[in-house]
């Protein structure tokens, strides 16, 4: 079976259901890992500042498989709103 059809069951601890808001990241990268800082930016504060919600540390293998998902993800959406802005467009009709 190929790898990419597996499905897999995603398991997550009550307290972490909720998740977190973030509006910026941050990554580092180094030879072993990538770091992503998910955080959101403080209104009003000079400079501006980035209180960090949650830090991920991740392979680049899995950055990469992370960067496919993400991006099918995004157009998908992209594809979806402009599917809904046709039917709604009158000129269509």
């Amino acid at each position: 079976m190929n790898q990419d059809k597996k499905k897999v069951q995603v398991k997550m601890d009550q307290t972490q259901e909720a998740g977190v808001y973030s509006n910026a990241v941050s990554v580092h990268v180094n030879k072993n890992e990538m770091v992503l800082d998910f955080g959101y930016i403080i209104p009003n504060v000079k400079p501006t500042t980035i209180k960090v919600a949650s830090r991920v540390n991740i392979s680049h293998n899995t950055a990469e498989s992370f960067l496919k998902i993400l991006s099918n993800a995004v157009l998908d959406l992209k594809n979806k709103k402009s599917e809904q802005a046709t039917q709604n467009d009158p000129k269509q009709s």
